[in-house]
């Protein structure tokens, strides 16, 4: 236990504490753990709900939740009943950073809004995991993966590229927004060190999802009148797929003239001479016709096996890589070589998480700890507040606190 509080890396001696759920906002907190942060989880007498959606060694345990609450420590308060806000207001004394993702309505009249944390830590950095903008007329809608997918374009451009609308198959939405709340917090703990400042940050999913998928989308939006239609025709091309070979696939990128001439001169297709070949001969004439491109790449990459591809196309500098499963990851040569993954031993058994993918020279990071069962610290946290738990009062009032 001594290892999550007495911590190494960037974030050390930090206080985090954390009432957010799910992985929006506990994806935020897991880093921040990794680097060095103590990171004290807040959760109701039920706990978080991803404890119990994934596969578990023990019940509260499963996997998703195991691995973005590694390192922190979980403390149940019952923020209905008097004890339970009252610990969380000596807690909110000690910490640097107070982050939630309670609906907005829900935490004012909790008394634990900006202006109530504020007024018990004037410093503090505060940050606001939310669905929508509450500057926004869809402020305290409740928002989840899927329907943050759909309303930023993933489900559209997925149609551009497939022909069907759907969602691509990882929690992208969660996750992104995930990291919208790790920089922006810190970026305000900046300020704070520079100036003695704290603040209010708001992070939301729908604007942080709009942000990223605009980066290459917006395209010929930009500009006034515009120049075409929002999206990036290169990415929704439905060419654009793994390319199949004489016995599999094969992910390979010929793209930019260096590697296009190498791949021509290597290769020789009988579509690349003459007149045809001069209509590819640079790239943005390529871009222009890409679809066309692909369509005639996948021809040619039919004619040889996934590994003659891959030693040639390694052998010219070219992107390429095999189709790995997310199985595959965890004996990945490279991974394993710089020792991506950490064992960490709990009392469910060890656990191998995949590791810190930032490096530092001075102040590295690390898996600071297996993840707590619900309640684990409760006693260690509030005995170090000087307070006794609130659990053990013979005459708490117990009640409900509106979910996430």
């Amino acid at each position: 236990m001594a290892d999550r509080v007495n911590r190494t890396g960037p974030l050390a001696g930090i206080r985090v504490v954390d009432l957010t759920s799910v992985v929006f906002g506990p994806y935020a907190t897991q880093i921040m753990a990794d680097m060095g942060a103590d990171v004290i989880k807040i959760e109701p007498p039920a706990g978080d709900n991803t404890r119990y959606i994934s596969a578990a060694p023990a019940p509260g345990l499963g996997g998703v939740y195991v691995n973005v609450n590694r390192g922190k420590r979980s403390v149940v308060l019952d923020l209905a009943a008097a004890e339970g806000k009252a610990a969380l207001q000596e807690l909110v004394k000690t910490a640097d950073v107070f982050i939630h993702s309670m609906r907005g309505k829900a935490i004012a009249k909790l008394g634990f809004d900006y202006a109530g944390v504020k007024a018990l830590k004037p410093d503090i950095v505060y940050t606001n995991c939310y669905g929508y903008s509450r500057r926004g007329p869809e402020a305290d809608q409740p928002a989840y993966d899927d329907t943050i997918q759909a309303e930023c374009g993933i489900t559209h451009v997925q149609q551009l590229m497939t022909g069907e609308p759907g969602f691509v198959a990882t929690i992208m939405a969660d996750k992104v927004a995930g990291l919208h709340a790790l920089y922006a917090t810190m970026m305000a703990l900046f300020h704070r060190q520079r100036t003695g400042e704290g603040q209010e940050v708001e992070v939301t999913m729908f604007e942080a999802m709009s942000s990223f998928m605009l980066v290459e989308h917006a395209n010929g939006r930009l500009f006034d009148p515009p120049l075409g239609p929002a999206n990036y025709h290169r990415a929704v091309e439905r060419n654009r797929k793994p390319y199949k070979t004489r016995d599999g696939y094969v992910a390979a990128l010929v793209y930019n003239d260096k590697h296009w001439n190498a791949f021509v001169g290597a290769v020789q297709p009988e579509w690349a001479a003459g007149d045809l070949g001069a209509e590819f001969s640079t790239l943005e004439k390529r871009a222009k016709q890409i679809g066309r491109v692909y369509g005639l790449l996948g021809e040619t990459f039919l004619t040889r096996t996934t590994q003659e591809w891959l030693d040639l196309l390694r052998e010219l500098n070219i992107p390429a890589a095999p189709l790995r499963s997310t199985d595959d990851l965890f004996e990945n040569e490279q991974l394993q070589a710089i020792g991506f993954f950490e064992t960490v031993p709990s009392p469910y058994g060890d656990v191998t998480y995949p590791g810190v993918p930032t490096w530092f020279s001075a102040t590295p990071g690390k898996v600071g700890g297996y993840s707590p069962a619900l309640g684990e610290n409760t006693h260690e946290v509030l005995s170090e507040l000087g307070l006794a738990d609130p659990a053990a009062a013979p005459d708490a009032e117990h009640g409900e606190v509106d979910a996430p």
